[in-house]
């Protein structure tokens, strides 16, 4: 795949996004739609075998993540962005075992990306850097994508309640 090229034309509009985004409501409003299409998209993927329910792991999810109430409106944003910047990254290693489509990914990337900010967060560093390293050391095995898919899609849904939870 093309990443470079992808790349740039995701920070077009990232830039954008951004420049365009004076108040919460339209934050909001924008990262509403493209978190729909971000937590459709991972469920077009093929699904696999009932014996990867073995390859499960605990990630521990951050406290950050299970309480979008407890985040000013600026720090929801910088939350937002980290997260977002993190799965993007995982989504760009390996998945090749996994018979994953790559246009449904590429199509995810450049929905993650056109959504990102700046900053980041130790915990949720943490917590993806632990996602990647899982997946290396399973060797990007099928399973190994199941079970980080399965946390991407709670990190979807997560991110889609504090969208929610931006206001003017």
């Amino acid at each position: 795949m093309t990443y470079r090229c992808l790349l740039q034309m995701v920070l077009l509009l990232c830039l954008s996004t951004t420049a365009l985004c004076r108040s919460y409501s339209l934050l909001r409003f924008q990262q509403g739609l493209s978190l729909e299409v971000c937590q459709t998209l991972p469920w077009q993927l093929p699904s696999t075998p009932q014996h990867c329910l073995e390859a499960r792991m605990d990630f521990q999810v951050p406290e950050e993540m299970m309480q979008e109430q407890q985040f000013r409106k600026e720090d929801a944003v910088l939350v937002m962005y980290e997260m977002l910047q993190h799965i993007f990254n995982i989504l760009t290693r390996d998945f090749s075992s996994t018979g994953w489509s790559d246009t449904i990914i590429e199509h995810l990337l450049e929905e993650l990306y056109g959504q990102m900010n700046h900053t980041t967060i130790l915990h949720l560093q943490k917590y993806y850097f632990n996602l990647r390293q899982y997946l290396k050391s399973k060797e990007y095995n099928r399973c190994a994508w199941t079970v980080v898919q399965m946390q991407l899609l709670r990190n979807f849904s997560f991110l889609k309640s504090l969208t929610g939870y931006l206001r003017d």
